[in-house]
């Protein structure tokens, strides 16, 4: 699987302890920015990057992106046809985006989530399968639909 990953300075030091995980499950990963720490860099700068890379090959690509609240690169990433981005706080959320969701862009909160969390959730998104089930599919059909019109 080719994981697209970046982030602002808020998110810079929790980008490089995922990108380390990331390697080390032996994922293909490719680091978007910023590559270094810049107090002045912009959220929607890196979410756009990762957000075209996924658009390519919605069903085959995953992104993860991190700002201070998340909330930022979610934003950013679900103005893209074809991906589906989710703000995740917990294994929970994670788990169900990816079974109900297809979920193919994770958006951590750098502000609100520490390495092991972190980890704990990235574990749980990369796992989880989408379940298939046809009131899931439906509901895709529709957000599909909804990009086609607008």
């Amino acid at each position: 699987m080719t994981i697209y990953l970046a982030s602002d300075h808020r998110g810079f030091q929790l980008k490089s302890f995922i990108k380390d995980f990331l390697k080390a499950k032996s994922f293909e990963v490719f680091d978007l920015g910023n590559d270094k720490y810049d107090e002045a860099d912009d959220y929607p700068d890196f979410a756009e990057r990762v957000a075209r890379k996924v658009a390519v090959e919605p069903a085959e690509r995953r992104g993860i992106l991190i700002c201070g609240s998340g909330v930022g690169v979610d934003v950013v990433a679900n103005k893209f046809k074809g991906v589906r981005s989710a703000l995740i706080f917990n294994e929970a959320q994670a788990r169900a985006s990816r079974n109900d969701d297809d979920v193919n862009v994770l958006s951590l909160p750098a502000d609100f989530l520490d390495e092991n969390k972190a980890k704990k959730i990235l574990e749980v998104w990369l796992e989880t399968p989408f379940s298939g089930e046809e009131r899931y599919k439906r509901r895709l059909q529709k957000i599909k639909q909804l990009e086609l019109r607008n």
